[in-house]
């Protein structure tokens, strides 16, 4: 599991002008019903840290792929917004995406096979939900309260 996202992101690289973390940061805004997201949840959504996503973000805005815009009121939040440019990159180069996925996994595992990692990602998932640390206290869903 380790080596497939380097897999994705070199396939991802030579078949188009994106990353494969680009590519994740376009599709989950494609997804949204007006293609923006406040960047801290696009940061959940993509598992990145602010940090990570607003240098990706920096460099997908300057090729006009999204925009950023400043929320009014307190605090330092932004929306990042997808262009039609950016939505027409993501749909472009979801086909070589989905066509990878296939071939390096789905393509590789019987419908059995396929039911148990359906399982084991979902117990995994869950237990990292459960030792993720809440942003207000900073300590971890584990433990009582």
């Amino acid at each position: 599991m380790i080596s497939l996202p380097a897999a994705l992101d070199a396939r991802m690289q030579r078949e188009t002008e994106l990353t494969f973390f680009e590519y994740m940061v376009l599709s989950v805004l494609s997804e949204e019903p007006a293609r923006t997201l406040q960047m801290s949840d696009l940061a959940a959504r993509t598992s990145a840290s602010l940090s990570r996503l607003s240098h990706v973000v920096g460099r997908l805005e300057k090729r006009g792929l999204l925009v950023r815009a400043r929320i009014t009121g307190p605090g330092r939040r932004t929306n990042a917004t997808l262009t039609d440019a950016g939505f027409d990159e993501v749909v472009a180069a979801a086909p070589g995406h989905v066509a990878a996925v296939r071939e390096y996994l789905m393509d590789e595992l019987e419908p059995h096979e396929l039911a148990t990692l359906r399982r084991i990602g979902a117990a995994v998932d869950a237990a990292i939900k459960r030792g993720k640390p809440d942003p207000v206290s900073g300590t971890s869903g584990t433990g009582s309260s």
